[in-house]
Order: C-alpha cells, then structure tokens, then sequence
C-alpha cells in the first residue's frame, strides 16, 4: 500500500510540473505558428489521446518521468509545401528562443502563484527558537545562546527553520564573518561568527546541526500515544495513554531518554513503572531486536509518542494581503533559485558532495510525505520543485532548453545556424552528461534506501 502511495504522489507531483513545463512551450509555439503535432504528459506508448481542432494531439503517457511537446519540424522528415511556414526551423532564432525558453519560464511562474497562494491564504511556522549550542561550533562562536530567536542571516529575513537551513546551505564552505539577527527577551541586536571553511557533511547535510544549533522543543513527556496491535508493547499490556514513569527503577525523564532505554536493551526484559488514569502500575516488556544498515542492532517495542502542542507563543503566523504577496512570492522563488544555483556550483568546486544529488526515488519519497503532511507542504514542496526544474533547464547543455538557447542565439548573432556536425557532438556530449546524472542520481537513491 505504501509503495502505491508513492508512485502515486511521484505521478501527481511530475504530472503537474511536467504539464506545466510543456505547456509554456505548447502556448508560446502556438502564438508564433508553429504547428504542434502531439503534446505528451509521460513517455512511452499513450494510455489515453484525443486530437483538438487544430490536429494536436494530446496524450498522457505510461512513464511519468517527464513530457515532450512534438512541433513541425523540417529536421524530423519531409514537411509539405503548404505547412513548411508552419514549421520550427521555418521560425526566426527570436523566436525558437522564446520557445525553448518557455517551459522554464512557466516553472517560475507556477513557482511565484504558488508562493503568493500560500501567502495570501497564510501559513504558521514555529519561530527559529535555539534549544542549544553544540561546543566548538561556528553557532558558538558566533555567541548563540538558548532561547535565542533568529530573526535574519546576513541582512536576509527569517521565519522558519527552513528559511534558517537555506540560508546556512548558501554559506557552505565558505570563510568569511556570518551575522545573525537575534533577540532574547524582547531585546534585539546582531551577532557574528567566523565560518573559517565551515563545510557540510558529505552524506545527508544537516545545517542546523552542522552549523552547532538544535532547535528549541516543547518537552516530549513519555507517554505512549499509538501501539501497534502486534508488536511487544500491546502484548506486554501497554495502552494509548500510558505514561511511563521509569525503567527498571530509573525515573524517565522525557520520551527521548525511553527511547534509548528501548533501543539499547534487545531482547532484554525490561520492569517499566507506568500511570494509567492516575493509578501507577508495573509492566514487563521485552523489546524486539531490529538489524540497521550499519549492523548495529537496537530494541523496539512498536509504540508510538503522543501528539505535542506547540506553545501559542513560539508560533508565527506569515500572511500578506494580495497585493503585498506578489513580491513576496517572487522574493521566495527567487530564494529557491538562487539556492539551486548555488548547490550546482558548490557541487562542481567541491564544497557540497553529489551524493546529496536525487533521483526519481527521493522525489517520490519526499512527494508521498509531502502529500501526507497536507496542502501548505506540497504546494511548498512544488515550488520548489518547478524552481528546480526551472533551472536545470536553463542550463547551457545540449538536450536541454538551456543548450537549445545558445545555439539559437549563436544563430542570431553569426545569422547563420550552427553546423549539423556541432550540433551532433553536442547532443552527445549532453545526452552522456544527462544520462550519467541521471545513473548517479538513481544510485544514491538506492543507497538511501
């Protein structure tokens, strides 16, 4: 049922930046008289096709894993007399620019409506709050302290920890000062920490921590809130409701410390001290061993915490009437691009790994929670996407739209096209370049698993 999930949500989420995508090129090719033949959603043979007025044909394919459109095209074959004006190549490079550029632009598009859609209807976030400080970090010395809030990094606004992990990705091994804008007790003022190469891990970065800081949390007190019909805790008599008060005569203090209590001791028997409905009460349990992928072997009971409030007082609501949201929505488009330009780049000079490149998996994976968790994430988690997509395909690489500019611009400027030979070279050297990132990507997916 999971995996059906995902694909499903992977189908949903490219189906929609995909339609997207080709249809700024099918409604710009369309107002310069090229005459479309077939607009796919998905390759492969066609699941489902109709014919419009015009003759297109509109298909949605068996892999969703992308799109195309199918112009007139002199390069594809023959074209008739009386339809060679309506042919791709028969276009001016002014146009066959605005063309290939047209997919892209329509991702930034849907990237900005989304953006200003979940700033008009409003979003909360909980406040960038600083729980501790790891010794020895760049947030240390920048003089982080608990309960600080952060407010903004290096003059650029803050709302979220998201918003907080951006824009420590952009400073990654980096040397140079970072100044952060905090307050404390309703005073403000500003800190700065020296990066000295600051760098992220090689295998699943995480800025926060890297960087030194652990977000503030409400306490998790230790009290079960689902328990799997099946697993040793429900057979050990353990209800939804029990708090438990210690393991083996330690006390408990949070749901953390029972979950090492748990993870440290399989297939050991362990006396817990639980309360149910005020009466206290002793539980034997014997926690289920599970293998890692690193070999280690830990306990677990199939029990799950229960549901915590955050305090009015750490949530920020962010909302903008929708006038005020259009540039914000630009603002946060942008944000995403500059930092998908800036992961491209530090990728290539060293200073964050490729394994942190993602395939098809990853993006099912992340689409499927991103579902689940509801409206104001996927919408979120789509933006990205199309900023992505976006710019991946800006890039000047032949096969994509970004390497179909610059030849077409080549062809303005020498007013003549490039030769078929380079052409040729081209699209090898960018099909190998592709399908290489591609088998890169799909591996580290894999790995992740």
């Amino acid at each position: 049922m999971q995996i059906i999930q995902t694909v499903l949500a992977l189908a949903l989420t490219l189906g929609i930046l995909v339609t997207l995508h080709e249809y700024g090129h099918f409604w710009v090719a369309r107002r310069c008289g090229v005459k479309v033949l077939r607009f796919s959603v998905g390759f492969g043979k066609p699941l489902y096709s109709w014919y419009d007025r015009h003759g297109t044909e509109f298909a949605i394919a068996a892999i969703p894993l992308g799109g195309y459109v199918k112009m007139l095209d002199e390069r594809e074959g023959p074209v008739p007399d009386e339809l060679k004006s309506q042919a791709f190549t028969s276009k001016p490079p002014s146009q066959r620019i605005a063309i290939a550029a047209a997919g892209p632009i329509a991702n930034f598009i849907f990237a900005i409506f989304a953006y200003w859609l979940l700033s008009v209807v409003g979003v909360t976030t909980v406040a960038p709050i600083v729980g501790d400080v790891s010794p020895g970090s760049v947030a240390e010395r920048a003089g982080l302290q608990q309960g600080m809030e952060i407010h903004g990094i290096d003059g650029r606004r803050v709302t979220s920890w998201r918003d907080v992990n951006m824009r420590l990705l952009e400073r990654a091994g980096e040397h140079g000062v970072v100044t952060l804008e905090v307050s404390r007790n309703g005073t403000r003022g500003t800190v700065d920490g020296s990066l000295n190469g600051w760098r992220l891990s090689d295998d699943a970065p995480n800025p926060l921590a890297e960087f030194g800081i652990t977000p503030w949390r409400p306490a998790v007190p230790a009290v079960l809130g689902q328990v799997t019909a099946d697993g040793r805790a429900a057979a050990a008599g353990l209800e939804a409701g029990d708090r438990v008060l210690s393991v083996e005569g330690e006390p408990v203090a949070d749901w953390f410390e029972l979950v090492e209590y748990i993870r440290n001791a399989p297939e050991k028997t362990l006396v817990l001290s639980v309360e149910r409905n005020g009466e206290p009460r002793d539980v034997t349990v014997r926690p289920a061993s599970r293998s890692l992928d690193d070999g280690q072997v830990i306990g677990f009971v199939g029990a799950g915490v229960e549901a915590i409030s955050w305090p009015d007082e750490v949530l920020r609501e962010v909302r903008y009437g929708p006038l005020a949201a259009i540039p914000n929505a630009v603002h946060e488009t942008w944000a995403d691009t500059r930092l998908t330009l800036v992961a491209i780049k530090k990728m290539f000079t060293g200073l964050l790994s490729p394994t942190n490149l993602s395939g098809p998996i990853t993006i099912a994976r992340v689409a499927e929670a991103s579902v689940s968790s509801g409206f104001e994430d996927f919408v979120r988690f789509l933006a990205y996407l199309s900023v992505s997509l976006g710019v991946l395909n800006l890039l000047p690489v032949p096969v994509l739209d970004g390497g179909h500019i610059v030849y077409y611009t080549i062809e303005a400027i020498r007013r003549k096209p490039v030769s078929e030979q380079v052409q040729a070279l081209g699209l090898r050297i960018g099909m190998a370049l592709i399908l290489t990132l591609m088998v890169f990507a799909l591996y580290n997916d894999l790995m992740r698993l």
